[in-house]
Formats: structure tokens, C-alpha cells, sequence
């Protein structure tokens, strides 16, 4: 396994074995991962098109829930996602960044600090009053000798639902969450960057999360046992009330 590597924010990666070696989270040797990656891109005729398959597999075939996470390792390790239905923008950045290097492309991790002004009562709520996403996660890829960002965080199904444009991913360009939604509306807006990692860096992540969290209904959750004793109750949503007074018209 290649030693972890860290790009600071605005540097460009560099020439490294690390974005195509196995980490310890992003573990693209696993034989699942391996075996879905080629079921996946079967026939596409070139990186790009394997690419562009993956991240719609990602951004689709596990729905966004940002609650239903344990604060551990082992939960944000790919395999680990790859067997569940469902993830959130770190977890769903991690299989991402694991099926492209299965496919050979080479990956990364990217961090940032993000405020979604489209975000619901309930989850601002079980965010301890936060709308501030800290370490929102999402892939670099290196397609054709340039590196591109992706972020398959949030499925059709959800953009459907706050009416938002679902993230469109070409190869080419940079495919991060929108700054509007549909109607013009603003939606997450980019504050910080922490750079990008060549397998995720849980410690800085679990740090982040309990200071800026503290106390919330969210790491009650995200640290319980896994029996889920403090996991919200059943139905209730906390994407069921969009939070109007902090969208820009």
C-alpha cells in the first residue's frame, strides 16, 4: 500500500503511485470493488466513458442520507459502501474514487467546507441549528492527463424533490454540487477548501465532525452502537421541509 499523500488547496497533484494504489479506505483491490468496476464500464471505449458511467453508477445507485452513518473507519471504507443502498457525499466520494482506480483511472479524495442554503428544518435541526457542511466530500479523477472534480453525493431521486439539477458529470469538466438550484435559487456555495487526499483522511474527518457538531442529534447518531438506539425515529425525514429563509432569490 503507497504512502498517503495531502495536496494543498490550489496545488496541482502531482505525479504520484498513490492515486492509483489501494488505501486502507479507499481499498480498490477489494474483489467486489474490482468485479463492479468492470461490470460498470464493460465496453466503454475509452477512460472518459468509464468515468462518466461510474459516477452516474455512484451519484444514483446509492441514495443520499446523510444521517444513517456511524463516525467510524470501517463505515467509510469502500467495500464497506459498495454493500449498502445508501451513503452521504464522503462515503459516496470514497467508492467513487475506489471504483475509478479498479478501473485504472487514477483518483482522490477533495474536503470542503460548504453551506446549503436549501437545506430543511429537520436537518438543520438534527445538525445541532448548523446549515455548514464541514468536509463535504467529493472525487478527483485524471481523465486524458488533467484532473477533474465529481461529486455523486446527491441522487436524482433528491434533486427531483428540492428542484435541483441534478449534478452532470462529462469527463471533461469540473462536476461539483451547483451553486443554484433550479428556479435560480441559491443552493450550496463553496467556502473552503482542505486540499486532496489519496485515501481519506478519517481522523481529520471525525475531529471536524465533533467540533463542529457537538452536542447535535447527528453525532448522538453518527456515534451510537450499532444496535441504532439513538438513530433518528423511523419516518421521520429530515428532508421534508426545505428552510426558505436562507435561500437568495
Amino acid at each position: 500500500m503507497a504512502e498517503a499523500v495531502h495536496t494543498a488547496p490550489d496545488e496541482p497533484l502531482p505525479d504520484h503511485p498513490a492515486w492509483l494504489a489501494p488505501g486502507l479506505l479507499i481499498d480498490s483491490d477489494h474483489p467486489d470493488i474490482r468485479a463492479r468496476a468492470a461490470a460498470v464500464t464493460a465496453g466503454a471505449a475509452d477512460d472518459r466513458e468509464k468515468a462518466v458511467r461510474l459516477f452516474n453508477h455512484v451519484r444514483d445507485g446509492w441514495r443520499y442520507d446523510p444521517f444513517n452513518f456511524r463516525l467510524t473507519p470501517g463505515h467509510h471504507k469502500a467495500s464497506t459502501v459498495l454493500a449498502a443502498d445508501h451513503g452521504y457525499c464522503i462515503t459516496k466520494a470514497v467508492l467513487l474514487s475506489a471504483l475509478a482506480r479498479a478501473a485504472g483511472i487514477p483518483s482522490a479524495v477533495g474536503l470542503a467546507d460548504v453551506t446549503n442554503h436549501l437545506t430543511s428544518e429537520k436537518l438543520t435541526r438534527q445538525m445541532g441549528g448548523s446549515t455548514l457542511f464541514v468536509d463535504h466530500g467529493f472525487s478527483l479523477l485524471k481523465i486524458d492527463g488533467r484532473w477533474v472534480k465529481a461529486a455523486p453525493a446527491f441522487n436524482i431521486e433528491l434533486c427531483e424533490r428540492f428542484g435541483v439539477t441534478p449534478t452532470e458529470f462529462d469527463g471533461r469538466s469540473d462536476a461539483i454540487l451547483q451553486e443554484f438550484d433550479a428556479r435560480g435559487r441559491r443552493h450550496m456555495e463553496y467556502l473552503r477548501h482542505h486540499g486532496a487526499w489519496s485515501d481519506l483522511p478519517f481522523d481529520k474527518v471525525e475531529r471536524d465532525f465533533r467540533a463542529a457538531y457537538a452536542g447535535s442529534d447527528l453525532m448522538r447518531a453518527a456515534t451510537a452502537p450499532d444496535d441504532g438506539a439513538a438513530a433518528a425515529a423511523a419516518g421521520d425525514d429530515p428532508f421534508a421541509t426545505p428552510v426558505r429563509g436562507s435561500q437568495t432569490s
